[in-house]
């Protein structure tokens, strides 16, 4: 059983940033690739970027690109998300995923997921 906990949540005016944490609860954590979506009420759950097991290979929303960044230290068993000039429509609960043999945007390809943190982007 792989365990994640998300933080770095919170509420922010438009423009600002936040930088969410994950960390898992596993000594096989490069097995992993690792991914961030989000949900906010009534819409579907979005991906929003996803690395790889070494890292070497990193995939974004649209939406996302040059605002947000993710990355993965495997020597700590964290994926982060750095997100920059946010937006009031990045107002979500986002999620942290680990899976094996994912295809990058289907959630349903993941095997594991935290609880959510809350981001609220005000405008």
């Amino acid at each position: 059983q792989v365990q994640l906990v998300e933080s770095g949540g919170g509420l922010v005016q438009a423009g600002g940033s936040l930088r969410l944490s994950c960390a898992a609860s596993t000594r096989t954590f490069t097995n992993y690739a690792m991914a961030w979506f989000r949900q906010a009420p009534g819409k579907e759950r979005d991906f929003v970027a996803g690395i790889s097991r070494s890292g070497g290979r990193i995939a974004y929303a649209d939406s996302v690109q040059g605002r947000f960044t993710i990355s993965r230290d495997n020597t700590k068993n964290t994926v982060y998300l750095q997100m920059n000039s946010l937006k009031p429509e990045d107002t979500a609960v986002y999620y942290c995923a680990a899976g094996d043999g994912v295809v990058w945007r289907n959630y349903r390809s993941y095997d594991y997921w935290g609880q959510g943190t809350q981001v609220t982007v005000s405008s």
